[in-house]
């Protein structure tokens, strides 16, 4: 994940783990009555939010809940280990789409369970989408949970004076750089730092909207296919000759965004709520925003899915997480408790961070721009942005697409994000040493060594 994400779960190292009831029951008391729940939602204060939920369950219907949290970056190693020692817990909640395909993989899930909780809940209260990218050979691996997108933020008073309209297609985003990179003013602020996941995330975000994709209907790598050449052109393009000089990486653009100095940015909806002031270790410190501290949130635009040249349709990099149910699980309490988070508890779920938590369950959209965000100051979305930035982040998880997961190539795209063979060769076209074609090659042959190394 490109920002706070990857800082919060990188921050938590260590797996926390807390018991729901407070007693581990009494000798003989039937395994159906209780379930053990992981979460990668493990900060603390999240945590806290869990296990009110899981208390109200528990009250409600009997069923103890062991909650544990544990780190996204252990969790691989975690589970693995669980599964060889027959101590899986019967449900694993927000985990993103690729660790949902690595669970498929390895044979680890209930794939009957979760389709009995989106009819029990009603399949149209869902995005399709979401639901969609969680299903393989007409199976629902996964319940959906929300959502966290990426998105063109962009300067809608520089755009307005000079007649430019949105950035939402290659052609319309290039001729606002280039128009906009003068007096002191980058163009656009893009994430190019070769070690970094968020210039992945940045380049994919850019690379589905021409149809590039990082692997074939077969499962063979297509980085140097015409769609990603291009894609690699133009983003290398608009990287070296409208952005902000040097390896921008997720801090940077960021600060270069907050201090006014560029005209666009490509980020994560995790920045909405730091655009507003509600973070106080993020702030905003453009000229205009020291005496109006939602300036810039008032002044920004927002593009969610973008259109290239070869691509059929609009699409953006977005990520959704979902509950699992796991192949030992006791099918029916682990299907009430998934059915009830996501229902009577599911606002609260939203309400962890609703600019990163978009929902998936539509029923709920209008409630979820109500919910307080941020962190060292609260406050309804709805209170700082439009009504048409609102509409527009809340349908984005209809235009998700991602790289590798329909294809069922979910352990892949966990490998290449650990070692990054894209961003090493977009940085290799922006330094002069490679050319698109080159650059393209170079990665395709990169990710096979990595796909092959998985496969051994």
């Amino acid at each position: 994940m490109p920002n706070r994400v990857t800082a919060v779960f990188s921050a938590a190292l260590l797996a926390l783990a807390i018991s729901a009831c407070g007693d581990d029951g009494q000798p003989g008391e039937q395994a159906d009555n209780q379930i053990t729940v992981w979460t990668e939602e493990n900060l603390a204060d999240r945590i806290a939010v869990q296990q009110k939920i899981v208390d109200e369950f528990t009250q409600k219907t009997g069923i103890k809940v062991e909650l544990v949290g544990v780190a996204e970056d252990q969790f691989s190693q975690t589970v693995t280990s669980a599964a060889a020692a027959g101590t899986l817990p019967d449900v694993i909640g927000a985990l993103p789409l690729s660790a949902v395909r690595e669970l498929e993989a390895n044979d680890l899930l209930d794939t009957e369970t979760p389709a009995k909780v989106v009819d029990q809940l009603g399949r149209d209260t869902f995005s399709k989408r979401a639901l969609e990218l969680n299903t393989a050979g007409g199976k629902l691996l996964a319940v959906p949970s929300d959502g966290w997108a990426q998105l063109i933020l962009y300067r809608k008073d520089l755009f307005e004076k000079a007649g430019l309209a949105p950035p939402d297609t290659y052609e319309a985003l290039e001729a606002a750089a280039a128009k906009l990179n003068t007096g002191g003013t980058a163009g656009i602020t893009m994430a190019i730092a070769p070690k970094d996941s968020f210039t992945a995330q940045s380049f994919e975000h850019v690379a589905l909207a021409n149809g590039c994709e990082l692997v074939d209907q077969s499962g063979n790598v297509a980085l140097d296919s015409p769609n990603c050449v291009r894609a690699f052109e133009f983003y290398a393009k608009v990287a070296s000759q409208y952005s902000v000089k040097g390896m921008q990486d997720v801090d940077s653009t960021r600060a270069t965004y907050f201090s006014g100095k560029a005209a666009m940015m490509i980020w994560s909806s995790f920045i909405l709520d730091e655009m507003a002031s509600l973070r106080n270790d993020a702030l905003p410190s453009c000229q205009e925003c020291r005496a109006n501290k939602e300036w810039l949130a008032k002044n920004t635009g927002v593009v969610t899915a973008l259109k290239g040249p070869d691509g059929s349709a609009p699409a953006q990099y977005g990520e959704i997480v979902s509950w699992v149910i796991t192949r030992d699980a006791s099918a029916d309490p682990a299907q009430k408790f998934v059915s009830y988070l996501m229902n009577e508890g599911y606002e609260r779920w939203l309400g962890m961070a609703p600019e990163g938590k978009f929902p998936t369950r539509t029923t709920f959209a209008d409630k979820w721009d109500k919910l307080p965000a941020g962190v060292d100051t609260k406050k309804p979305l709805s209170e700082i942005y439009p009504a048409d930035v609102l509409e527009a982040l809340r349908t984005s998880p209809d235009t998700f697409a991602r790289w590798g997961i329909p294809q069922g190539q979910g352990k892949l795209v966990g490998a290449t994000m650990g070692e990054l063979p894209v961003p090493k060769a977009l940085a290799g076209i922006v330094d002069g040493s490679l050319t698109a074609q080159a650059a393209a090659a170079q990665a395709k042959t990169d990710v096979e060594t990595i796909k092959r190394g998985i496969r051994e």
